[in-house]
């Protein structure tokens, strides 16, 4: 079992950033990709990135390149997701995600673990 705890979230105006992390504990022998997922309401759950195990490949949704970065220290076991330039359109539910999978999985279903979500609300 591998619990994650996400913490970061809040309300910002649009072009702010906010810096999301989520910590793991647990059976983290088994962790190979982290990532990220947020879900609006009344939409599906939605990929927004994710990293491999080393840090070295990292994997991001159009709708966020060139704004988000994601990053993991594996001495903490955290994963962190750096959002800039935020649009009231990334106002969502951001959910962090493990994987024991060695690629880097898009589909909610290639993710063994879940936290409970931190909310991110974009608005003036």
């Amino acid at each position: 079992q591998v619990q994650l705890v996400e913490s970061g979230g809040g309300l910002v105006q649009p072009g702010g950033s906010l810096r999301l992390s989520c910590a793991a504990s647990g059976s983290i022998f088994s962790i190979l990709a982290m990532g990220w997922y947020r879900q609006a309401p009344g939409k599906e759950r939605e990929f927004v990135a994710a990293i491999n195990r080393s840090g070295g490949s990292t994997n991001y949704a159009d709708s966020v390149k060139g704004r988000f970065t994601i990053s993991r220290d594996n001495a903490k076991n955290t994963v962190v997701l750096q959002t800039n330039s935020l649009k009231p359109e990334d106002t969502a539910v951001y959910y962090c995600a493990v994987s024991s999978r060695w690629y880097l999985p898009r589909i909610p279903g290639e993710y063994d673990y879940w936290g409970q979500g931190t909310q991110v609300t974009v608005t003036s």
